[in-house]
């Protein structure tokens, strides 16, 4: 049985990540600070799998408790989902966001430099693209200077795995990843962020369960065909299963690079008024927003060609808009009227 560590493993798409490598058979270590998660989730995953993981809560950006952590580990595979991933906060406060995207990193990377039989697994975003000049997204466009301390994390993060790959002979893979959105369809996993929620789905769900009150809509000026963002959608289930497909490939040896690098979405866009009307339709449910001025850091429009990830991994999404909607309105219903605050 492959032993593979999931840092983040707590979080919204870690968590559903440790369900599929359990169904899989592997045997998943945790390692998570509660940051952005809750100890609860340990319970939805034993209930979905018949198993608990163990778990360590452990700041992966503190080197010391990492080396501590790690010195005696012997991991088959690692998964990287740790870092702080809101866009408008990390405009805000900036320092704490190389603080913790780095650093953690970088303690994984020490590690691996010494154990490099270990696959690693990158969570990245397509943030990194900054504002494409063309759409679809393409793996080979270049790289942009980011629109905001998140977005500038992941390639800074890229940047030091392909040269510690190439350095250290790493195994190494980067997924770039659009808009996880969704749930669990048992309902017994889902995203749940601490606070007020910084992605539109949450807050979309929220807002219908009457937590919160009306939902804002940043910008109806864009160049797009409403007026408002547009972005690609993908259930997390299916992102999940990505994750896995990709660590077999470095576990079975068949990466053609120390690094490789795959978009991860459904190739289609949606605008955040299309979202609304979608979600409406898929609950039942009628949604109070107002416009609001552009958010800083956001972009006009995304969505991933995912033609390589097709053809090199066997990977495309499976799941509608619709099928993550009704998802995510079945675990806020689960949830009801708990403020997770």
């Amino acid at each position: 049985m492959k032993k593979i560590l999931v840092t983040g493993g707590l979080g919204y798409i870690g968590s559903h990540t440790v369900v599929e490598l359990i169904h899989k058979n592997y045997e998943v270590v945790i390692a998570d600070d509660l940051s952005n998660s809750k100890e609860s989730v340990l319970e939805g995953i034993n209930s979905v799998c018949g198993t608990k993981p163990k778990w360590f809560n452990i700041d992966l950006s503190n080197s010391h408790k990492s080396v501590k952590f790690l010195e005696n580990q012997e991991f088959d595979g690692v998964i990287h989902f740790a870092a702080f991933k809101a866009v408008g906060e990390s405009v805000l406060n900036p320092l704490k966001y190389y603080r913790n995207n780095l650093l953690s990193l970088m303690s994984l990377m020490s590690y691996l430099k010494t154990h490099n039989h270990c696959s690693f697994i990158f969570s990245s975003s397509c943030s990194v693209y900054g504002q494409a000049k063309s759409l679809p997204i393409t793996e080979n466009m270049e790289t942009k200077s980011a629109k905001s301390p998140y977005g500038n994390t992941k390639q800074i993060c890229e940047e030091i795995l392909k040269e510690s790959s190439a350095a250290y002979d790493l195994k190494s893979i980067a997924l770039r990843y659009f808009n996880p959105i969704g749930a669990h369809p048992t309902g017994k996993i889902g995203e749940l962020p601490i606070g007020v929620p910084q992605n539109l789905i949450p807050f979309i769900t929220q807002s219908a369960a009457g937590i919160r009150g009306a939902l804002n809509v940043y910008g109806n000026d864009y160049p797009t065909p409403d007026g408002t963002a547009i972005r690609d959608y993908i259930h997390v289930v299916d992102l999940a299963q990505a994750h896995i497909i990709a660590l077999e490939r470095l576990l079975n040896n068949k990466n053609a690079s120390p690094m490789e690098i795959f978009n991860i979405g459904t190739g289609k866009g949606s605008s955040v008024l299309e979202v609304i009307k979608a979600f409406e339709k898929a609950s039942g449910k009628k949604l109070d927003y107002k416009i609001t001025g552009r958010r800083e850091g956001d972009i006009t429009s995304a969505y991933a060609d995912t033609k390589r990830a097709k053809e090199i991994l066997g990977w495309k999404s499976k799941k509608t808009l619709e099928d993550a909607l009704k998802d995510a309105w079945k675990w806020q219903k689960k949830l009801g009227q708990r403020n997770p605050d």
